[in-house]
Protein backbone atom coordinates (compact mmCIF):
# COMPACT_ATOMS: atom_id res chain seq x y z
CA UNK A 1 0.00 0.00 0.00
CA UNK A 2 1.89 3.17 -1.25
CA UNK A 3 0.83 6.90 -0.03
CA UNK A 4 0.52 9.62 -2.43
CA UNK A 5 4.15 10.31 -3.12
CA UNK A 6 4.66 6.77 -3.49
CA UNK A 7 5.86 6.18 -0.10
CA UNK A 8 5.46 2.45 1.25
CA UNK A 9 2.90 2.66 4.26
CA UNK A 10 1.32 0.58 7.12
CA UNK A 11 -0.72 -2.27 4.73
CA UNK A 12 -4.70 -2.04 5.39
CA UNK A 13 -6.82 -4.93 6.45
CA UNK A 14 -10.38 -5.10 7.23
CA UNK A 15 -11.67 -6.59 10.20
CA UNK A 16 -15.82 -7.20 9.48
CA UNK A 17 -18.04 -7.13 12.65
CA UNK A 18 -14.81 -5.72 14.64
CA UNK A 19 -16.99 -4.86 17.68
CA UNK A 20 -17.84 -8.84 18.67
CA UNK A 21 -16.01 -11.20 20.87
CA UNK A 22 -13.23 -12.57 18.58
CA UNK A 23 -12.43 -9.47 16.26
CA UNK A 24 -12.06 -7.02 19.42
CA UNK A 25 -9.16 -9.65 20.26
CA UNK A 26 -7.79 -9.66 16.26
CA UNK A 27 -8.21 -5.86 16.14
CA UNK A 28 -6.04 -5.40 19.28
CA UNK A 29 -3.65 -8.12 17.82
CA UNK A 30 -3.14 -6.58 14.84
CA UNK A 31 -2.97 -2.87 16.21
CA UNK A 32 -0.47 -3.97 19.03
CA UNK A 33 1.84 -5.38 16.11
CA UNK A 34 2.26 -1.43 14.68
CA UNK A 35 2.28 -2.97 11.87
CA UNK A 36 -1.55 -2.66 10.20
CA UNK A 37 -3.58 -0.29 9.12
CA UNK A 38 -6.95 -1.30 10.46
CA UNK A 39 -10.78 -0.92 8.79
CA UNK A 40 -13.47 -2.30 11.21
CA UNK A 41 -16.77 -2.49 10.37
CA UNK A 42 -19.62 -1.91 12.76
CA UNK A 43 -23.01 -1.00 12.65
CA UNK A 44 -22.92 1.85 14.54
CA UNK A 45 -19.57 2.97 15.40
CA UNK A 46 -21.26 5.90 17.74
CA UNK A 47 -22.26 3.15 19.54
CA UNK A 48 -21.25 2.82 23.70
CA UNK A 49 -20.69 -0.70 22.89
CA UNK A 50 -17.91 -0.43 20.42
CA UNK A 51 -15.95 2.64 23.01
CA UNK A 52 -13.52 -0.17 23.30
CA UNK A 53 -12.02 -0.29 20.09
CA UNK A 54 -11.26 3.30 20.54
CA UNK A 55 -9.77 3.07 23.54
CA UNK A 56 -7.17 0.43 22.08
CA UNK A 57 -3.64 1.11 22.10
CA UNK A 58 -3.20 2.58 18.53
CA UNK A 59 -6.30 3.03 17.55
CA UNK A 60 -5.86 6.96 17.09
CA UNK A 61 -3.59 6.60 14.50
CA UNK A 62 -4.71 3.48 12.99
CA UNK A 63 -8.09 2.07 13.68
CA UNK A 64 -10.89 3.62 11.41
CA UNK A 65 -14.33 2.57 12.08
CA UNK A 66 -16.83 1.84 9.07
CA UNK A 67 -21.30 2.06 9.61
CA UNK A 68 -21.33 -1.26 7.77
CA UNK A 69 -24.02 -4.04 7.45
CA UNK A 70 -23.27 -7.42 5.71
CA UNK A 71 -26.39 -7.34 3.60
CA UNK A 72 -25.48 -3.92 2.10
CA UNK A 73 -22.96 -4.37 -0.49
CA UNK A 74 -22.11 -0.94 -0.93
CA UNK A 75 -21.38 -0.50 3.21
CA UNK A 76 -19.11 -3.31 2.88
CA UNK A 77 -17.35 -2.51 -0.22
CA UNK A 78 -16.18 0.54 0.97
CA UNK A 79 -15.11 -0.60 3.76
CA UNK A 80 -12.60 -3.23 1.90
CA UNK A 81 -11.73 -0.73 -0.38
CA UNK A 82 -7.64 0.18 -0.50
CA UNK A 83 -7.61 -2.82 2.27
CA UNK A 84 -4.63 -5.95 1.35
CA UNK A 85 -6.37 -8.27 3.19
CA UNK A 86 -9.60 -9.10 5.15
CA UNK A 87 -10.51 -10.94 7.75
CA UNK A 88 -14.21 -11.73 7.45
CA UNK A 89 -15.60 -12.43 11.43
CA UNK A 90 -19.40 -10.93 11.14
CA UNK A 91 -21.70 -13.53 11.30
CA UNK A 92 -25.27 -13.98 13.49
CA UNK A 93 -25.43 -16.14 16.10
CA UNK A 94 -28.22 -16.60 18.33
CA UNK A 95 -28.06 -16.67 22.25
CA UNK A 96 -30.37 -19.35 22.86
CA UNK A 97 -31.21 -22.35 21.42
CA UNK A 98 -34.51 -24.11 20.52
CA UNK A 99 -34.65 -27.17 22.34
CA UNK A 100 -37.15 -28.63 20.29
CA UNK A 101 -37.85 -26.56 17.32
CA UNK A 102 -40.66 -29.07 16.18
CA UNK A 103 -42.73 -27.59 18.93
CA UNK A 104 -41.77 -23.90 18.08
CA UNK A 105 -44.41 -21.99 15.41
CA UNK A 106 -43.74 -22.38 11.91
CA UNK A 107 -43.27 -18.49 11.58
CA UNK A 108 -40.24 -18.96 14.83
CA UNK A 109 -38.89 -21.33 12.94
CA UNK A 110 -38.90 -19.29 9.50
CA UNK A 111 -37.57 -16.03 11.46
CA UNK A 112 -34.35 -18.36 12.64
CA UNK A 113 -33.37 -19.20 9.09
CA UNK A 114 -34.30 -15.71 8.26
CA UNK A 115 -31.72 -14.66 11.11
CA UNK A 116 -29.00 -16.87 10.68
CA UNK A 117 -29.20 -17.76 6.61
CA UNK A 118 -29.21 -14.92 4.86
CA UNK A 119 -26.84 -12.61 7.04
CA UNK A 120 -24.00 -15.77 6.72
CA UNK A 121 -24.26 -16.69 3.27
CA UNK A 122 -25.55 -13.37 1.18
CA UNK A 123 -23.21 -11.89 4.03
CA UNK A 124 -20.29 -13.67 2.84
CA UNK A 125 -20.76 -13.33 -1.12
CA UNK A 126 -21.00 -9.75 -0.57
CA UNK A 127 -17.54 -9.64 1.18
CA UNK A 128 -15.83 -12.32 -1.31
CA UNK A 129 -17.23 -9.97 -4.29
CA UNK A 130 -15.64 -6.62 -2.45
CA UNK A 131 -13.03 -8.26 -1.72
CA UNK A 132 -12.05 -9.48 -5.46
CA UNK A 133 -12.83 -5.69 -6.61
CA UNK A 134 -10.78 -4.13 -4.09
CA UNK A 135 -8.00 -7.13 -5.45
CA UNK A 136 -7.80 -7.95 -1.80
CA UNK A 137 -4.19 -9.91 -1.26
CA UNK A 138 -5.98 -12.68 1.28
CA UNK A 139 -8.97 -13.21 2.85
CA UNK A 140 -9.50 -14.66 6.13
CA UNK A 141 -13.25 -16.04 6.78
CA UNK A 142 -14.11 -17.18 10.67
CA UNK A 143 -16.21 -20.38 10.52
CA UNK A 144 -16.80 -22.79 13.31
CA UNK A 145 -16.25 -26.54 13.98
CA UNK A 146 -20.51 -25.87 13.50
CA UNK A 147 -19.58 -26.61 9.47
CA UNK A 148 -17.59 -30.11 10.94
CA UNK A 149 -19.60 -31.82 13.48
CA UNK A 150 -23.03 -32.32 12.17
CA UNK A 151 -22.06 -35.82 9.92
CA UNK A 152 -23.55 -38.65 10.80
CA UNK A 153 -21.37 -40.75 8.46
CA UNK A 154 -18.31 -39.89 10.11
CA UNK A 155 -16.65 -42.72 11.77
CA UNK A 156 -16.97 -42.88 15.48
CA UNK A 157 -14.06 -42.38 17.69
CA UNK A 158 -12.15 -40.68 15.16
CA UNK A 159 -11.28 -37.29 15.76
CA UNK A 160 -12.93 -34.90 13.13
CA UNK A 161 -10.24 -32.84 10.62
CA UNK A 162 -10.69 -30.59 7.67
CA UNK A 163 -12.11 -33.23 5.53
CA UNK A 164 -15.49 -33.36 7.20
CA UNK A 165 -17.96 -31.15 6.56
CA UNK A 166 -21.12 -31.04 8.70
CA UNK A 167 -24.19 -33.01 6.10
CA UNK A 168 -26.15 -29.58 4.64
CA UNK A 169 -28.87 -32.13 4.26
CA UNK A 170 -29.06 -33.02 7.58
CA UNK A 171 -29.23 -29.71 9.09
CA UNK A 172 -32.44 -29.20 7.19
CA UNK A 173 -33.79 -32.00 8.03
CA UNK A 174 -32.87 -31.82 11.90
CA UNK A 175 -33.54 -28.31 11.18
CA UNK A 176 -30.07 -26.79 12.51
CA UNK A 177 -30.06 -23.65 11.23
CA UNK A 178 -27.03 -22.39 12.97
CA UNK A 179 -25.08 -25.42 11.81
CA UNK A 180 -26.27 -25.08 8.18
CA UNK A 181 -25.65 -21.38 8.44
CA UNK A 182 -21.76 -21.70 9.00
CA UNK A 183 -21.59 -24.44 6.94
CA UNK A 184 -23.24 -23.36 3.54
CA UNK A 185 -20.88 -19.28 4.45
CA UNK A 186 -17.96 -21.50 4.44
CA UNK A 187 -18.73 -23.59 1.61
CA UNK A 188 -19.38 -20.55 -0.60
CA UNK A 189 -16.42 -18.75 0.30
CA UNK A 190 -14.03 -21.70 -0.68
CA UNK A 191 -15.81 -22.07 -3.68
CA UNK A 192 -15.72 -18.78 -4.80
CA UNK A 193 -11.85 -18.79 -4.37
CA UNK A 194 -11.49 -21.74 -6.35
CA UNK A 195 -13.73 -19.68 -9.16
CA UNK A 196 -12.80 -16.62 -8.93
CA UNK A 197 -8.92 -17.43 -8.05
CA UNK A 198 -8.97 -15.31 -4.55
CA UNK A 199 -6.66 -16.58 -2.03
CA UNK A 200 -9.57 -17.56 1.00
CA UNK A 201 -8.26 -19.14 4.19
CA UNK A 202 -10.65 -20.54 6.74
CA UNK A 203 -10.56 -21.30 10.27
CA UNK A 204 -13.21 -23.38 12.63
CA UNK A 205 -13.13 -22.37 16.27
CA UNK A 206 -14.13 -24.47 18.39
CA UNK A 207 -16.35 -22.91 22.03
CA UNK A 208 -14.23 -19.62 22.60
CA UNK A 209 -13.87 -18.50 25.75
CA UNK A 210 -12.04 -16.56 27.35
CA UNK A 211 -11.86 -12.57 28.47
CA UNK A 212 -13.80 -10.20 27.68
CA UNK A 213 -12.87 -6.35 25.75
CA UNK A 214 -16.78 -5.62 24.17
CA UNK A 215 -18.90 -4.91 27.41
CA UNK A 216 -21.52 -7.37 26.74
CA UNK A 217 -21.54 -11.12 26.92
CA UNK A 218 -21.58 -12.89 23.74
CA UNK A 219 -22.83 -16.57 22.96
CA UNK A 220 -20.48 -18.41 24.08
CA UNK A 221 -19.30 -17.16 27.00
CA UNK A 222 -22.47 -17.31 28.66
CA UNK A 223 -22.06 -21.12 28.56
CA UNK A 224 -19.22 -20.27 31.28
CA UNK A 225 -21.63 -17.41 32.68
CA UNK A 226 -24.38 -20.07 33.59
CA UNK A 227 -21.82 -21.84 35.33
CA UNK A 228 -21.92 -19.76 37.87
CA UNK A 229 -24.91 -17.66 37.71
CA UNK A 230 -27.06 -20.98 37.69
CA UNK A 231 -30.13 -19.34 35.82
CA UNK A 232 -30.34 -21.93 33.18
CA UNK A 233 -29.58 -25.17 32.74
CA UNK A 234 -26.29 -26.55 32.42
CA UNK A 235 -25.39 -29.17 29.50
CA UNK A 236 -23.53 -32.10 30.61
CA UNK A 237 -21.40 -33.36 27.61
CA UNK A 238 -18.48 -33.29 26.33
CA UNK A 239 -17.04 -29.83 24.98
CA UNK A 240 -14.00 -28.56 23.08
CA UNK A 241 -12.85 -25.05 23.62
CA UNK A 242 -10.82 -22.81 22.41
CA UNK A 243 -9.61 -19.22 24.40
CA UNK A 244 -10.06 -16.05 22.32
CA UNK A 245 -6.51 -14.86 22.51
CA UNK A 246 -5.34 -18.52 20.38
CA UNK A 247 -8.25 -17.98 18.00
CA UNK A 248 -7.36 -14.13 17.76
CA UNK A 249 -3.88 -15.48 17.14
CA UNK A 250 -4.56 -18.30 15.04
CA UNK A 251 -6.46 -16.05 12.35
CA UNK A 252 -3.08 -13.27 11.91
CA UNK A 253 -0.80 -16.90 11.79
CA UNK A 254 -2.78 -18.11 8.91
CA UNK A 255 -3.16 -14.19 7.42
CA UNK A 256 0.66 -14.18 7.60
CA UNK A 257 1.59 -17.82 6.54
CA UNK A 258 2.37 -17.67 2.82
CA UNK A 259 1.93 -21.56 2.43
CA UNK A 260 -1.19 -21.38 4.55
CA UNK A 261 -4.25 -22.67 2.67
CA UNK A 262 -7.59 -24.63 2.23
CA UNK A 263 -9.29 -24.48 6.18
CA UNK A 264 -8.47 -25.16 9.84
CA UNK A 265 -10.15 -26.63 12.75
CA UNK A 266 -8.49 -24.54 15.71
CA UNK A 267 -9.54 -26.33 18.66
CA UNK A 268 -7.54 -26.58 22.27
CA UNK A 269 -9.11 -28.47 24.99
CA UNK A 270 -12.23 -30.89 25.29
CA UNK A 271 -13.56 -31.45 28.86
CA UNK A 272 -16.69 -32.52 29.99
CA UNK A 273 -18.95 -30.17 31.64
CA UNK A 274 -19.15 -32.13 34.72
CA UNK A 275 -15.41 -31.17 35.40
CA UNK A 276 -15.57 -27.25 34.14
CA UNK A 277 -18.37 -26.74 36.83
CA UNK A 278 -16.15 -28.58 39.56
CA UNK A 279 -13.73 -26.48 38.37
CA UNK A 280 -15.34 -23.61 38.65
CA UNK A 281 -17.06 -24.40 41.82
CA UNK A 282 -13.59 -25.35 43.40
CA UNK A 283 -12.13 -22.46 42.67
CA UNK A 284 -15.03 -19.42 43.14
CA UNK A 285 -17.03 -20.90 46.17
CA UNK A 286 -19.11 -17.80 46.74
CA UNK A 287 -21.21 -18.62 44.19
CA UNK A 288 -23.21 -20.62 46.19
CA UNK A 289 -25.84 -20.06 43.28
CA UNK A 290 -23.44 -22.10 41.17
CA UNK A 291 -25.41 -24.13 38.79
CA UNK A 292 -27.73 -26.66 40.54
CA UNK A 293 -29.65 -26.87 37.00
CA UNK A 294 -28.22 -30.35 34.28
CA UNK A 295 -29.86 -31.73 31.53
CA UNK A 296 -27.66 -34.71 30.12
CA UNK A 297 -27.15 -34.74 26.80
CA UNK A 298 -25.01 -36.18 23.98
CA UNK A 299 -21.40 -35.54 23.50
CA UNK A 300 -19.53 -33.29 21.04
CA UNK A 301 -17.35 -35.29 18.83
CA UNK A 302 -13.57 -34.80 18.67
CA UNK A 303 -11.29 -32.69 16.60
CA UNK A 304 -8.24 -31.91 15.48
CA UNK A 305 -5.84 -28.91 15.10
CA UNK A 306 -2.82 -30.44 14.01
CA UNK A 307 -2.70 -28.53 10.11
CA UNK A 308 -2.53 -25.47 12.54
CA UNK A 309 -0.48 -26.43 14.82
CA UNK A 310 1.75 -27.00 12.28
CA UNK A 311 2.00 -23.82 11.29
CA UNK A 312 3.35 -23.19 14.39
CA UNK A 313 0.03 -22.42 16.41
CA UNK A 314 0.15 -22.57 20.35
CA UNK A 315 -2.83 -22.51 22.48
CA UNK A 316 -3.72 -22.05 26.50
CA UNK A 317 -4.91 -24.85 29.02
CA UNK A 318 -8.40 -24.90 29.71
CA UNK A 319 -7.55 -24.11 33.36
CA UNK A 320 -6.02 -20.87 32.32
CA UNK A 321 -9.21 -19.82 30.01
CA UNK A 322 -11.68 -20.52 32.61
CA UNK A 323 -9.66 -18.57 35.05
CA UNK A 324 -9.45 -15.61 33.06
CA UNK A 325 -12.65 -15.41 31.62
CA UNK A 326 -14.41 -15.48 35.23
CA UNK A 327 -11.89 -12.76 36.27
CA UNK A 328 -13.39 -10.79 33.07
CA UNK A 329 -16.46 -11.40 33.70
CA UNK A 330 -16.26 -9.86 37.37
CA UNK A 331 -14.18 -6.74 36.35
CA UNK A 332 -17.29 -5.88 33.72
CA UNK A 333 -20.12 -6.31 36.52
CA UNK A 334 -21.21 -9.58 34.62
CA UNK A 335 -20.63 -11.71 38.02
CA UNK A 336 -21.31 -10.15 41.43
CA UNK A 337 -20.22 -11.96 44.78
Amino acid sequence: MEGAAGIRTRPAVCVTGAGGFVASWLVERLLAGGRYMVHGTVRDPGDAKNAHLAAMDGAADRLRLFRAELLDYGSVAAAIAGCDGVFHVASPVPMTYPIDVQSLLADTNILLQVELLAPAVTGTKNVLKACSEAKVKRVVVVSSVAAVMVNPGWPQNEAMDEACWSDVEFCRTTQNWYCLSKTLAELEALDYAKRSGLDVVSVCPSLVIGPLLQSTVNASSSVIVDCLKGDREVKLKLRNFVDVRDVADALLLVYETPEASGRYICDANARQMSEVVALLKDWYPAYSHAATKFVQVSDEPLFSSKKLQALGWKFRTLEESLRDSVESFKAAGVLVD
